[in-house]
């Protein structure tokens, strides 16, 4: 089953999967129910519905029947539940990974390590805006939760 769910992709950020993001916590049986357990990314996520409604289909298509989604939000999601891999891919798509100082060691356009903060604010709420000085290109990071 883990297999199945790590091919949803984030609605917000869908270069990565659920399973990259590590906001799925559990995945287990109680009786003839599959049990998934989830913790969003922060508890006013407004994607939340839609990667529950995305979980039960790709069980769905694999032939499951009798479902439960638990939301679980303590302990509350932290960047380090993110995969080594969901963090080589967010920078492959332009987005730095959180890094435990604080900001992006380097641009994920050009790796250059001249960056500069723009804003604590970004498009969505777990990340922040930052701009390349050598390529000039900004970029979001994603915050260290």
């Amino acid at each position: 089953m883990w297999d199945w769910l790590d091919t949803i992709p984030d609605p917000e950020i869908p270069a990565i999967t659920l399973t990259d993001l590590g906001i799925i916590r559990d995945v287990g049986w109680d009786g003839d129910t599959c049990v998934v357990t989830v913790t969003p990314t922060y508890s006013g996520c407004p994607a939340t519905s839609l990667i529950n409604m995305e979980i039960e289909t790709a069980l769905r298509e694999h032939g499951l029947e009798r479902i439960e989604l638990k939301r679980q939000l303590s302990p509350a999601w932290t960047t380090d539940w993110m995969s080594q891999r969901g963090r080589e891919k967010l920078e492959k798509y332009g987005i730095a990974p959180p890094q435990p100082a604080g900001g992006p060691d380097k641009c994920p356009n050009c790796a250059s390590s001249n960056v500069e903060k723009l804003s604590q604010f970004g498009s969505t709420p777990c990340k922040a805006q930052w701009r390349c000085k050598d390529c000039l290109e900004p970029f979001d990071y994603f915050k260290c939760i």
